[in-house]
């Protein structure tokens, strides 16, 4: 994702995004520079700028010529941020609560939103956590693991590598692959690999699933325990 794509995510347009982006480069600029340094048309220029101003991503400067000058990133990014959590709140205390359903099964497409679910997933568990995946995809999921222990949640890891989490119940798997499986309080699973095109993982609560889930990863744990590659805490 390139720097446009992401600012986009703190809610500019492409063209507020695109100028935003100039005027970080300079002191400050007029509409007319801004235009002519970023191609944009100068009237949608004066709106984009407009736009940058009512979103906190500019000020506006008086003088013999009207400039705008950028707020610094970390700034901006943070009065979005904080902005969103209120909202959030908001709409948290105003709108009916939903879960996605766990009696169906659910195929969820595209890493970011695969990575979504698993972070879910972990900070509404209650009690335990089992976790198989690349140390890639593990460090992705770091913060939210860490959370969860710090809850007294019981997290067991199995992963390739030198991944390591301190608290957690750690098992070494001899080889890593892009497979994905995650047991949330023995009732939600969220299996599948992020190597295809688009990566797809299947969350589902069906118990018979679950079931199957726990006894594949008890297995594997016995294997390793067999093999001498539990680490411990």
């Amino acid at each position: 994702m390139d720097t446009i794509e992401e600012l986009k995510y703190f809610g500019l347009t492409g063209q507020e995004a695109t100028i935003y982006v100039c005027l970080l480069s300079r002191e400050q600029l007029t509409g007319y520079e801004a235009a002519k340094e970023t191609g944009i048309s100068r009237s949608n220029t004066y709106t984009a700028l407009a736009g940058l101003v009512e979103k906190g991503a500019a000020y506006v400067m008086e003088g013999k010529a009207t400039t705008y000058v950028a707020v610094p990133i970390g700034e901006f990014c943070r009065n979005r941020l904080r902005k969103l959590e209120q909202l959030r709140d908001d709409l948290v205390r105003h709108l009916p609560a939903k879960k996605l359903p766990v009696e169906g099964y659910i195929t969820i497409a595209g890493e970011e939103k695969i990575l979504q679910q698993i972070r879910n997933m972990i900070d509404e568990a209650e009690a335990r956590i089992y976790v198989a995946a690349a140390p890639k995809v593990l460090r992705g999921i770091r913060p939210e693991l860490e959370r969860a222990l710090a809850r007294g949640l019981k997290v067991v890891v199995i992963a390739a590598g030198s991944f390591g989490l301190e608290g957690a119940i750690l098992y070494r798997a001899k080889y890593e692959t892009d497979q994905i499986r995650l047991i949330t309080d023995s009732s939600r699973v969220l299996t599948g690999e992020l190597a295809g095109d688009p990566p797809i993982c299947l969350y589902s609560g069906k118990e018979n699933l679950v079931v199957l889930f726990k006894e594949a990863l008890k297995n594997e744990i016995t294997l390793i325990q067999l093999t001498g590659s539990e680490t411990g805490r």
